[in-house]
């Protein structure tokens, strides 16, 4: 009986990237592969790259050099490029970076076996070649499902040819563990929380993103796909999910209903098994009444408000293509803590950006002092390949951002750290994800995986990855929390786990 093939995958950038590495694991395996974790261990590595920004670049480049290092060294022969850097550069990537064997587009992503099975025997696939994605579907969203069968989307199936071929990855009814075959989506990991896309792609024009030209036009999952994917996660041991997409305040434009995620919301909360259902990736601009009360008042559905302010002066916001400025911003906060005062609130935000005065910088300085955000991301403007703002005049020097950079940067940190103090006395549900000599650390319902941090529990005593606790916050640590079980907690979640 011949070897089984061998494959690893290395996963950058977002959280969007880990679902799509999941289903290419998935698919991957249904064809015979077996998955590894360690690139060493496999005899091709694929690196799931990003390509948003320079620093995530640079992250993927060196991921791929660091995996063509094993080759000769041990048992990896190949190194592939996938995801939004490869889609993104394709031929150009190739040819800068010889050592990966092989950059392949979300157009191979049906085809993943195939291409690496080619590529492992020596031959030779040619690099994809980038197009503008945007120009795959109508421009009229109401046209777009029709269209969508045709275009490869990552995480959005397509139908399967054959009762006998791999069972499409979700098909409208299907549960994902259903057909002949393994699912096609295969998780990586044991955490107790995953990623779920809602959509793709993104249909705002934002001045400093190329997102939309590589990832496409906005295209909702269906309704079905999204519950069936969430059962089959929960029946996996998931107990916190997080629909994620570039913007998830679009969901269901293309399918006639924008409210749509406002009915879907107390859908996904009734899984059985399910804890936790957090949204992430909202644009404030998109907000509705409806959708804040459903994210407020709904049972299992965190009230956590994952805002892309970017800024807050309108000057530098209609030169970004965006809305708002600081008082309607704050009044949009406003208006989630009067409905729920415990709300988890982040965003992100650009400095230096082109004609940024020293007054905008004032006014975004005002904002965050009046936001008590839980969770603050600072970056420095810096172009970004076939954007409208890299076409901009008045862009300021780099050291000038470096320093604004920093200044807000310290500013953050310090607001971040008071609002933390601020929820000292606090009653938090932590999801517990670690247990270890180091401690027991989970998160508490205003904190997402990874970018908002976390609460150490002081006492875990019998407890295990995947538990949820009631504890109340004795302490800070920076972002962090230092939160006691109460009383009883400990007990009814041990009985819970039996």
């Amino acid at each position: 009986m011949p070897e089984r093939r061998t494959v690893a995958l290395v996963t950058l950038g977002c959280a969007r990237n880990e679902v799509d590495s999941e289903e290419l694991a998935g698919r991957l395996e249904a064809d015979g592969w077996d998955l590894v974790k360690d690139a060493a261990d496999a005899d091709v590595a694929v690196v799931n790259t990003c390509g948003f920004v320079e620093a995530a670049k640079k992250d993927s480049v060196d991921a791929l050099l660091e995996a063509n290092d094993l080759k000769g060294h041990g048992r990896t022969q190949a190194v592939v490029a996938v995801g939004c850097m490869a889609e993104r550069y394709g031929k150009d990537l190739a040819e800068a970076l010889p050592e990966a064997d092989g950059v392949l587009g979300f157009d191979d992503y049906a085809d993943i076996s195939d291409r690496l099975q080619t590529i492992l025997s020596g031959g030779i696939h040619a690099a994809h070649t980038p197009r503008d994605r945007r120009k795959l579907l109508p421009i009229s969203p109401a046209q777009r499902q029709e269209s969508a069968a045709s275009v490869a989307l990552p995480g959005h199936g397509p139908a399967a040819e054959a009762p006998e071929a791999a069972p499409a990855d979700l098909p409208e009814g299907l549960a994902p563990a259903s057909g002949p075959r393994a699912p096609l989506r295969r998780r990586l990991d044991g955490a107790p929380v995953a990623s779920v896309k809602l959509a793709s792609g993104c249909d705002r024009r934002c001045s400093f993103c190329a997102i939309p030209s590589f990832r496409g036009s906005f295209i909702s999952r269906r309704p079905s796909d999204v519950l069936n994917e969430t059962r089959w996660l929960a029946e996996q041991g998931v107990k916190e999910i997080m629909l994620v997409s570039e913007n998830n305040t679009s969901y269901g434009k293309d399918l006639g209903d924008i409210r749509l995620l406002e009915s879907l919301l107390p859908e996904l909360a009734e899984v059985d098994g399910l804890e936790r259902v957090r949204v992430s990736y909202l644009q404030p601009a998109e907000m509705r009444p409806g959708l804040i009360d459903v994210l407020t008042s709904t049972h299992k559905v965190v009230p956590y408000f994952d805002l892309s302010f970017q800024h807050s002066a309108p000057d530098v916001l209609r030169a970004m293509r965006r809305f708002g400025d600081t008082d309607r911003f704050l009044e949009l906060l406003d208006t989630i803590r009067g409905k729920a005062p415990e709300a988890g609130v982040r965003s992100n935000f650009i400095v230096g950006f082109p004609g940024e005065t020293e007054s905008d910088l004032a006014e975004l300085e005002r904002f965050l002092n009046g936001a008590r955000l839980d969770a603050i991301g600072v970056f420095g403007y810096s172009d970004e390949e076939g954007t409208e703002a890299a076409t901009y005049e008045n862009k300021l020097d780099e050291d000038v951002v470096a320093e604004r950079l920093a200044r807000v940067s310290r500013l953050a940190e310090e607001l971040v750290s008071q609002r933390a103090e601020e929820r000292v006395g606090e009653t938090v549900h932590v999801l517990v994800e670690s247990v270890d000599d180091e401690g027991v650390y989970g998160r508490g319902a205003h904190q997402a995986p990874e970018t908002d941090g976390q609460v150490l529990l002081t006492s875990g005593e019998g407890l295990s990855v995947g538990r949820m606790v009631e504890a109340k916050v004795v302490g800070t640590e920076g972002v962090d929390l230092v939160a006691e079980p109460l009383d009883g907690s400990l007990a009814c979640s041990e009985e819970a786990g039996r």
